[in-house]
């Protein structure tokens, strides 16, 4: 959410904001709103001020005059119940408008409608040359017994079920995660998969991406798709102290998307999958664009340094306007090399959100001066699987379909080889 009063006051920012990123809202209806509401509020006001005039003259009026000023006094009440009631609606539509509003992208976002307009700024390592017909991640797994096939059956469709060494993997590279972010500093926690809408109000998924959100059938919460969800509002309604930012955390936890809309997409396999596992990196800073952009560039690092670990040739593209969603300021996705498609994938997403989710997660600290402010957010990926076994079995693969273990995490595997399971 961005600040009413800054909107009112630079309506052409946000004008220009909402054709950057594709949002469709029309702001002039919100603008009239937000005048309406601001009308209802000093109506009300003039109405209670003057109910208030009559109250104190009843009892010093004659007696012959107190009727007139009672009957009026009793308008007046009735006057401010109606105005009220709709001031409470006008007041929950506003609110529902200004729940769309896009934060202004950074200067230097391509501008463009889609991925198409994507740039990339860096690549890091070679895609490897096979001396053999390699064997793309599906052929790997039903090669090795490395999956389950009959889940399906049992969980429907876009589900995994993984099987011996690969099972064991898995794990390897949560715990592989989470050790890497504690050597940074960040604090470690395993979260629950689900929250109130609240929650995902404060981060933005909701409303733009409420089809996406899984609801639990008789309750009040619904299935996260990211620890940021509920790392987001671990502090909701809280006042901190500058001191205590920023603060690092890394969040674990089983994630689940219904992937609405992506029928057709990646259906085999485990690069789309409707449960799925992340560790997640989130940061609340202090309101300066130069302590988001040091924590940006550090979130970042910590992604290249895990994909560095794990020996995969990736690059950097800087998201473009209409790709990186309304609440971003900036975001920078990093892509891993699949073999078998002969392209990049996305394994990271790192974003810097400025204040437009503390300001709908009611995230304050206290600064220096005394002054309480919103603070400002970030969050990146550090690990999510299974996608990024797809690029870790597909480029690390050996002539006999079995699949070499990166240096790094041989200590979480015991072993150097994932062998097949009979």
């Amino acid at each position: 959410m961005v600040d009413l009063k800054h909107l009112r006051r630079n309506p052409e920012v946000y004008r220009e904001a909402i054709r950057l990123k594709g949002v469709a809202l029309d702001l002039d209806a919100l603008l009239a709103l937000d005048a309406e509401v601001q009308g209802l509020k000093t109506r009300l006001q003039e109405l209670q001020t003057e109910r208030n005039r009559i109250a104190k003259e009843v009892p010093k009026a004659p007696p012959e005059a107190r009727p007139d000023l009672v009957a009026r006094g009793k308008a007046l009440a009735e006057e401010a119940k109606r105005v009220e009631e709709a001031l409470r609606e006008k007041e929950a539509q506003l609110w529902e408008l200004l729940l769309k509003v896009p934060l202004p992208p950074w200067p230097g976002a391509p501008v463009g409608p889609d991925d198409s307009a994507n740039v990339e700024i860096k690549r890091v390592g070679t895609p490897p040359e096979f001396s053999f017909p390699p064997l793309d991640h599906v052929s790997l797994l039903e090669k090795n017994g490395w999956w389950e096939p009959r889940i399906s059956q049992v969980s429907g469709s876009r589900t995994y079920a993984l099987r011996g060494d690969l099972a064991l993997y898995e794990l390897a590279l949560i715990r592989f995660a989470m050790d890497f972010m504690v050597r940074k500093g960040y604090t470690p926690l395993t979260l629950p998969s689900y929250a109130r809408e609240k929650a995902f109000i404060g981060t933005g998924h909701f409303p733009a991406a409420r089809d996406q959100v899984w609801p639990i059938a008789g309750t009040d919460l619904y299935l996260t798709g990211t620890a940021e969800v509920v790392l987001n509002a671990l502090h909701s309604g809280e006042i901190l102290q500058q001191e205590e930012l920023p603060k690092r955390y890394a969040g674990y936890a089983p994630a689940f998307r219904s992937e609405a809309g992506s029928f057709g997409k990646d259906v085999r396999g485990l690069m789309r999958v409707h449960q799925f596992h992340k560790v997640e990196q989130y940061v609340l800073t202090e309101a300066s664009l130069e302590a988001s952009d040091q924590a940006f560039q550090e979130l970042l690092q910590n992604a290249e340094e895990i994909l560095g670990l794990l020996e995969l040739p990736y690059r950097l593209l800087e998201v473009s306007t209409g790709d990186m969603g309304p609440g971003k300021w900036r975001q920078v996705d990093l892509e891993v090399w699949v073999p078998s498609e002969g392209r990049y994938r996305e394994t990271h997403s790192c974003s810097a959100l400025l204040d437009w989710q503390a300001r709908r997660a009611d995230l304050r600290y206290r600064d220096k001066g005394g002054r309480v402010q919103y603070a400002y957010t970030l969050n990146n990926t550090a690990l999510a699987t299974p996608r990024i076994l797809v690029m870790l079995l597909e480029n690390h693969q050996l002539p006999d379909g079995r699949v070499r273990v990166p240096e790094a995490l041989i200590p979480y595997l015991g072993k150097e080889v994932l062998e097949p399971c009979v």
